[in-house]
């Protein structure tokens, strides 16, 4: 073989020599004669690699005198892929498995099932390679189960917290009837009760499905923002002429007209119906959460003095006729500090042990979205 094409075979395996070897000096005379008649692209390439052996000439210099920093990277460069490995196989090994695991978080009739389903995923980690996933997909039957979060205890322990959505409402498309949660989502009929209020719908959603409707939605986030007191009371919720209303369980309306600011909206409810001068309403009106107002039938508005007298002695009137009385007296048997927190609220509102009035009668108009609510009756503003 031609001697030449073999060193011009060789060139690229061969180590760099020292800038003030005569060999080198002669190979780059050589290299330089011959770069002159190189090709454009040949050249860059050449100049490229000549500028990584001057990149490593340095560090191999530096190294290439000591023994023992040579002997230490050789023991790095072998034992890295050893340590990787090892522990990959320590961190899914029985040394580490999960043996110990506290659910949290899980209620209701399939508290139990969710409880095994979530215990039975985890026995199969360790508390070094946790796997949400694993865990979000052993409950993926379960549309009450929101979310799921995992911390490990080293080195067997595991405690799951389950965030939960619970049914506010029963959703009635055509006389079949599924548990919803606030924030829309078909949650089956296991966690169906009597107790639940009522939503009309014209689609009836897949279990674990959202519900398709931007009323629909309105009046179950409505009902997600009501008090546990109140949730109990509630007949149904449906969008009518004055918005969003709710009917209790004794006849009394709620308008609520929208879904923004739910929750001012109930606490003003509250404190209508702890101010005894709304007894015998028929409707309340908390479009206006800031100025809530009591509507009653024609010519039964109450008397103001024989209210406040009622009110100074804190009692609450809860006649047959009074739906806002029965619903009053209910709450208070059911949470004593619903009571007292209406009435001291009532009491802050008008002074020492009064409260101030205003009256509107039949087809005076109401300020801003409470405008028209008192056609047909009588209505007291609070």
């Amino acid at each position: 073989m031609d001697r030449p094409l073999v060193a011009r075979m060789a060139r690229p395996f061969a180590l760099p020599l020292p800038r003030h070897s005569p060999r080198a000096t002669s190979r780059r005379a050589h290299g330089a004669r011959r770069a002159r008649g190189a090709r454009p692209a040949r050249g860059a390439g050449r100049r490229a690699a000549l500028a990584c052996a001057e990149a490593l000439r340095a560090p191999l210099a530096a190294i290439r005198p000591r023994r023992r920093l040579r002997i230490a990277l050789l023991c790095a460069v072998i034992c890295a892929p050893l340590l990787a490995g090892g522990w990959m196989w320590f961190r899914g090994s029985a040394f580490v498995g999960v043996e110990h695991v506290t659910v949290t978080g899980a209620s209701g009739p399939q508290a139990r099932a969710i409880d095994a389903a979530l215990a039975g995923a985890a026995h199969g980690m360790s508390t070094l390679e946790l796997s949400t996933a694993r865990l979000q997909a052993a409950v993926r039957a379960f549309p009450s189960v929101a979310a799921v979060h995992a911390t490990a205890s080293f080195p067997h322990g595991l405690r799951i917290e389950v965030v939960q959505r619970t049914a506010v409402a029963a959703l009635v498309t055509g006389g079949v009837r599924t548990a919803v949660s606030a924030d829309g989502i078909a949650l089956g009929t296991g966690l169906l009760s009597g107790a639940l209020p009522t939503v009309a719908a014209v689609h009836e959603p897949a279990t674990g499905a959202r519900v398709q409707g931007t009323d629909q939605l309105a009046e179950l986030a409505l009902l997600g923002a009501a008090p546990a007191a109140f949730v109990r009371h509630v007949q149904s919720v449906y969008t009518g002429p004055r918005g969003l209303s709710v009917t209790m369980r004794n006849g009394l309306l709620v308008y609520f007209g929208d879904a923004t600011r739910p929750h001012a909206k109930w606490l003003s409810l509250a404190r209508v119906l702890g101010d005894p001068s709304s007894a015998g309403a028929s409707y309340v009106d908390v479009r206006l959460p800031s100025r809530p107002a009591a509507g009653f039938p024609e010519g039964s508005a109450p008397s103001f003095p024989e209210a406040a007298a009622a009110q100074g002695e804190g009692e609450v009137p809860t006649t047959g006729e009074s739906p806002v009385g029965a619903l009053a007296a209910g709450l208070a048997a059911a949470n004593p500090s619903t009571r007292t927190s209406t009435e001291s609220e009532s009491g802050s509102s008008g002074g020492e042990g009064s409260s101030e009035h205003e009256s509107s009668t039949t087809g005076e108009a109401e300020t801003g979205e409470a405008e028209g609510a008192s056609e047909g009756s009588g209505e007291t503003a609070h």
